[in-house]
């Protein structure tokens, strides 16, 4: 295979939260005391000089994006968001108008501290807000109040940090179509740059799961999603991902990486990388639990897995991520990012095109309305023989 080398980015993975929400899988762990935060600072930094002893070509590709994620990560002080950063620059060559996003709990940032966060070079903020409705924060196990939610994001502001993004749930436990668009319209007074706006599911292995709660049906969830899109694009935020929508020019970077089938490094616990090179794509993983992790983040061991991608499995791979932006993707991304010859693609884009999935357009992969409210079934069309039949078979 011949690849384009694409655009690098960076994920820090931070594992602690105050506590676990019920409908959380993510990989995170209840904190019991701070104690280990610089411990963990130490271990990412040597995660990092381990993934560049193994991938060394990444130290001359300029890194566009970083993306603090967890887990909490405005559990950590300033300070160490500062080490961490500064450590992560002499390693690696940061593009000039990279992009730093950092998610914060707006329940566990101290007065003050977004000044200390952009000047550490944090540029974007992302809020897990979830709802401004205080018996809905309390159904979900959050921490935080709807006035700290509203109190954080202007400090954020305040400080000077321009790009702010809201994550936003919807068919939440009792709630109302009235209740949903509440929830927008208070996003939308704190005139936030991007919204993150997704239906609350129950994820195997969550308290959720266990003892589900009792969420709205179907039909109205679907409302919901309507109306609600229908008032960020009327506020002039423009979905162009399942579940992503921004201002104009304020699209996260660091998430069209991903869409777009990009490169990624991964450190932390349980974080995930994506690199190309010499014609093999690599997928890594590092050890998901805070104690195993710090014991062996400067070696071979801190691995999970560390694998190529297989041929067969490319074209899934590619579209899974491609497909859910809602304009896709050009036609020529798919040899650039995978090697592969897309006219082996033909009969699946024409059957998709036939079906009303995708649109007719030989210069683009892009969903129609129902090819996006029908991904899973668009995507499963990608899936090598084997794998689609035996899905076939679970459904």
């Amino acid at each position: 295979m011949v690849l384009t080398a694409p655009h690098l980015a960076l994920y820090v993975h931070i594992p602690w939260c105050v506590k676990k929400c019920p409908y959380c899988d993510f990989n995170s762990h209840a904190q019991r005391d701070a104690t280990e935060h610089h411990a963990y600072a130490s271990a990412l930094l040597a995660d990092l000089d381990a993934d560049l002893a193994q991938f060394g070509f990444a130290r001359e590709r300029p890194i566009v994006s970083v993306f603090f994620g967890g887990g909490t990560p405005s559990l950590f002080a300033p300070e160490l968001i500062t080490r961490i950063l500064d450590g992560c620059r002499e390693r690696l060559r940061f593009a000039a108008d990279v992009e730093v996003t950092m998610e914060a709990n707006p329940g566990t940032v101290e007065h003050g501290s977004f000044a200390g966060y952009r000047a550490a070079g944090v540029n974007r903020v992302s809020f897990g807000v979830q709802s401004f409705d205080n018996e809905l924060l309390a159904r979900l196990g959050r921490v935080h109040s709807a006035d700290e939610a509203e109190r954080a994001v202007r400090e954020a502001q305040d400080a000077g940090i321009v790009e702010i993004n809201l994550d936003l749930m919807y068919a939440l436990p009792a709630q109302t179509l009235a209740g949903a668009l509440a929830d927008v319209e208070r996003a939308l007074a704190l005139q936030p740059t991007h919204l993150s706006h997704y239906q609350l599911t129950l994820e195997p292995n969550t308290e959720f799961a266990a003892r589900p709660p009792v969420l709205p049906d179907e039909d109205l969830g679907w409302d919901m999603q309507e109306a609600c899109q229908a008032r960020l694009a009327s506020a002039g935020f423009a979905q162009y991902e399942t579940s992503a929508y921004a201002a104009p020019a304020h699209r996260c970077r660091h998430n069209l990486n991903y869409w777009e089938f990009g490169d990624y490094l991964g450190i932390g616990a349980g974080a995930h990388g994506k690199l190309s090179d010499n014609g093999s794509i690599v997928r890594t993983a590092k050890l998901k639990t805070p104690k195993s992790y710090l014991a062996k983040a400067a070696g071979a061991e801190r691995l999970a897995s560390c694998a190529p991608i297989a041929e067969r499995e490319l074209g899934f791979e590619f579209m899974m991520n491609a497909l859910r932006l809602v304009e896709g993707v050009d036609a020529d991304l798919y040899t650039q990012r995978t090697g592969l010859d897309r006219t082996a693609l033909a009969p699946i884009l024409a059957r998709a095109v036939a079906d009303g999935l995708l649109l007719e357009d030989a210069a683009r992969f892009q969903p129609t309305a129902d090819g996006r409210r029908l991904l899973n079934e668009l995507l499963i069309r990608f899936l090598p023989e084997r794998e689609r039949v035996s899905h076939s078979g679970r459904e």
